[in-house]
C-alpha cells in the first residue's frame, strides 16, 4: 500500500536552505516539502503524495482548502486585507463573535474576542479571569499543554522540548492531578480510580494552592500533546462545580479539541458541563492564524480599560472569512456525525491490531480524536517510545503524516481531516498497519 517516496535533487536543495536558513529548533516531522494540498492528500515537489492524518496538529478539520472557504477567502480579499479593527471596524470580526456566542455552550450573555494564537488565547483568558476574580494564580493539570510563550510555557507540563532552558516562568501557575485511566493502580475499577484522584484533586488545593487564590483553572477537555488523555463525566464534573463553589473561573481549553474534532461541537460538550471561558483555535480557520475567547459576558467585560484586550493582527478579515465558512461547513455537511463514524472505524481496525501486536497497550478515542499508546510490555506498561518513533518514521517515508503524542511520545494520534473519504482513510490505515509490521 505505501511505497518508498521519491527524493529528488530539488528537495535535497530546499532541504540543505532549510538547515542554512531557518532556526534549528523549529520541529518538522516530516521534511519533504508540499506544494499543493486538496482535501485530506497533501503532494510534494518531488509529486509524492501524502494522506494527511495531521492536519497540521488539528488545523484542517474541514480538510484543505475547502471550495467554501477558497470562495470566502477570495471574496473577502477583493474588499480589503487588513484596516486592523482597533484601528476602524469591519463586520466580518463582529460577525464571527456572534456565530461563534451562538455555537458556545451555555445559555447566557455571551461575548467573544478574537485573537491570533491558540497561546494568545490561553494568555487573554487568564488577563480576563485575573481581572474578574482580582486574583492571581492559573491552575492547569499534569499532561497539559497550553503554548509556547512565557505564560503558557508555566501552564504546559512537558519540559522537553517546550520549557528546556527557557526559564524562570511566570509565577503563580500550578498544576494539578489529571485521570489517566489506563495508568491506573492494577486491580482498581476507574469508578474507585476517579475517588482517588479526586481526593488528590482536592489534596492539592491544600497543599500547592489555596481556592481563594485562583483566579482560573484551564482544562483541556481531552488532553492533546499529553496523548488524548480522556477524562470520565464524574471528574470533569466535580471540577466544574469546585470552580463553580469556590468563585474560579472554569476556562475550558478547546483550541486542539473544538470545531466537532470529538463528534460535539466542543468537546466539553461531551461532559455535559458548562465553561465559563473558552479558548478556540487551530480548526476555526481552515489554516488562517485565528483563535479567540468566548463564554460570559460579564467576565469579559470586567477588563474595563478601553485597548487592555486586542492587538495588530487580532480579528484578520481574511481569517474571519475563512471561519465563517468552516462554522457553515460543519453544520452543512455534519461533521459532528463525520467524527464518530471516522472514530469508529479507527478504533475497530485498531482493536484487529491489538490482537496482533503485542506493543499496542491502550486505544482510546473520543469521536474521531483517537490515539494508540504503546508499550514494551502490557503487564508493566511500561512506554514504547522507540517503537512509536518507528511507526511514526516508517508512515511518513511511505505517503502518510502521522504524529506522535503523549508525556513519553508513546502514542500515535490522528487527526485527519473530518472531510476525509473512506479510500483515503483505509488508505492512511493500511500504511499504519505496514508500519506496525515493519516495528514488530
Amino acid at each position: 500500500m505505501g511505497k518508498e517516496l521519491l527524493e529528488g535533487n530539488l528537495t535535497e536543495e530546499w532541504q540543505a536552505k532549510r538547515d542554512r536558513y531557518v532556526a534549528s529548533a523549529v520541529g518538522n516531522g516530516n521534511r519533504h516539502l508540499a506544494t499543493k494540498a486538496e482535501g485530506a492528500v497533501i503532494t510534494d515537489i518531488d509529486g509524492n503524495e501524502f494522506i494527511d492524518f495531521a492536519g497540521a496538529i488539528g488545523v484542517q478539520n474541514v480538510g484543505h482548502r475547502h471550495p467554501k472557504v477558497l470562495e470566502a477567502v477570495k471574496k473577502q480579499l477583493d474588499q480589503y486585507i487588513h484596516p486592523g479593527f482597533n484601528v476602524i471596524m469591519y463586520p466580518e470580526y463582529i460577525e464571527l463573535c456572534e456565530k461563534l456566542c451562538e455555537v458556545a455552550p451555555g445559555n447566557f450573555a455571551k461575548k467573544a474576542i478574537l485573537l491570533n494564537s491558540g497561546a494568545e488565547a490561553v494568555e487573554n483568558a487568564v488577563k480576563i479571569a485575573r481581572s474578574y476574580t482580582g486574583r492571581q494564580a492559573v491552575v492547569t493539570f499534569d499532561r497539559a499543554f497550553h503554548g509556547r510563550t512565557n505564560l503558557t510555557m508555566g501552564m504546559t507540563s512537558k519540559v522537553k522540548p517546550y520549557k528546556m532552558g527557557f526559564g524562570p516562568f511566570a509565577p503563580e501557575t500550578y498544576q494539578a492531578p489529571y485521570p489517566y485511566y489506563y495508568r491506573k493502580p492494577e486491580g482498581m475499577t476507574d469508578e474507585e480510580y476517579d475517588v482517588e484522584i479526586i481526593e488528590q484533586f482536592n489534596y492539592f488545593f491544600l497543599s500547592n494552592v489555596a481556592p481563594e487564590m485562583v483566579a482560573c483553572l484551564v482544562m483541556e477537555p481531552v488532553q492533546g500533546e499529553g496523548g488524548f488523555i480522556i477524562p470520565s463525566k464524574r471528574f470533569v464534573t466535580y471540577v466544574r462545580d469546585f470552580c463553580t463553589e469556590h468563585g474560579i473561573v472554569f476556562i475550558a481549553d478547546e483550541i486542539q479539541a473544538g470545531f466537532a474534532r470529538t463528534g460535539k461541537m466542543f468537546a466539553i460538550e461531551n461532559f455535559d458541563v458548562t465553561p465559563d471561558l473558552m479558548t478556540v483555535s487551530k480548526s476555526l480557520a481552515a489554516g488562517f492564524p485565528l483563535s479567540g475567547v468566548v463564554g460570559k459576558a460579564e467576565m469579559i467585560d470586567a477588563c474595563k480599560l478601553n485597548g487592555s484586550l486586542g492587538g495588530t493582527y487580532c480579528g484578520s478579515p481574511i481569517a474571519c472569512a475563512a471561519a465563517l465558512a468552516v462554522l457553515d461547513i460543519i453544520k452543512d455537511e455534519h461533521l459532528t456525525e463525520q467524527a464518530e463514524k471516522i472514530g469508529t472505524v479507527i478504533e475497530e481496525r485498531a482493536k484487529e491490531w491489538a490482537k496482533t501486536y503485542t506493543f499496542i497497550g491502550d486505544i482510546r478515542r473520543l469521536g474521531a480524536m483517537a490515539a494508540i499508546e504503546f508499550v514494551k510490555d502490557k503487564q508493566t506498561k511500561e512506554p514504547n517510545k522507540e517503537r512509536t518513533s518507528k511507526v511514526v518514521a516508517y508512515a511518513n517515508q511511505h505517503g502518510l503524516l502521522l504524529l506522535n503524542a503523549g508525556l513519553k511520545g508513546n502514542c500515535i494520534r490522528f487527526l485527519s481531516p473530518l472531510t476525509i473519504k473512506d479510500e483515503e482513510l483505509a488508505k492512511g490505515l493500511a500504511i499504519i498497519e505496514e508500519a506496525l509490521e515493519f516495528a514488530k
